[in-house]
């Protein structure tokens, strides 16, 4: 979600993210359709996922995390976050398993916290599913340019441009050069949370969302893609 060198997540024969994540469905009995429901993930591209047929981007990995009452830090091996204060040098760079988007963690866990803060690296040619999600988020690029498209509106973006908007607008966007692109992301959608803190409901507590259609789905044919 491999640019800058075969970045991967930190733990090397960590299991692929859609045999995890189908796992973890059958162990809460969850069905796709219900799964997909609280996630607010189109069946056929949760079914893509599962097989390793798509490769989703963080914010809707968070989205199926949060239905399967974890943390994203479940289904990748993520970097810890020790100390508030990061050094350029010193950080972590790490990757969802199939996907070649290169993720740099800035944000600090906290009790409270309400934002979380990555620099991702771009390949070229990458494009991401259409979300839609709660909070909010704030994009700044940094290097290169992206197309964003937010509620049907298509936008370049270069270096030195941002956009902030609120998270159930429905968004996707794209690296369509030739180059790698650096961007920096914030948002209040909490994207990391500890295992052992998370509270798993159970199956007559679960309360399937709307549903909505997912569209790009075939994201992981454009890597061999937030």
């Amino acid at each position: 979600m491999a640019v800058g060198g075969s970045a991967r997540s930190e733990q090397e024969g960590h299991p692929k993210v859609g045999a995890l994540i189908r796992a973890r469905r059958k162990q809460q009995r969850l069905t796709l359709q219900e799964l997909g429901g609280a996630a607010e993930v189109s069946v056929g591209y949760l079914s893509q996922v599962e097989r390793d047929q798509a490769t989703p981007s963080l914010g809707t990995l968070a989205q199926i995390a949060r239905a399967l009452g974890v943390g994203v830090d479940y289904f990748i091996a993520a970097p810890s976050a020790e100390d508030a204060h990061t050094r350029s040098d010193e950080r972590k760079r790490f990757s969802i398993d199939g996907s070649s988007i290169v993720y740099e963690r800035l944000s600090a866990e906290f009790p409270g916290n309400m934002l979380s803060s990555f620099i991702m690296t771009v390949p070229p040619g990458y494009r991401s599913e259409t979300v839609s999600h709660e909070g909010e988020e704030i994009l700044f690029v940094l290097e290169g340019a992206i197309t964003q498209v937010l509620d049907g509106h298509e936008m370049v973006m270069t270096a030195g441009d941002s956009l902030h908007f609120r998270g159930n607008q429905p968004h996707s966007w794209s690296n369509h050069t030739n180059e790698s692109a650096k961007l920096l992301w914030t948002g209040s959608l909490v994207l990391f949370r500890s295992v052992a803190t998370s509270k798993v409901l159970p199956d007559s507590q679960k309360k399937p969302a709307r549903k909505r259609a997912v569209s790009n789905p075939s994201v992981k044919p454009k890597e061999k893609h937030s």
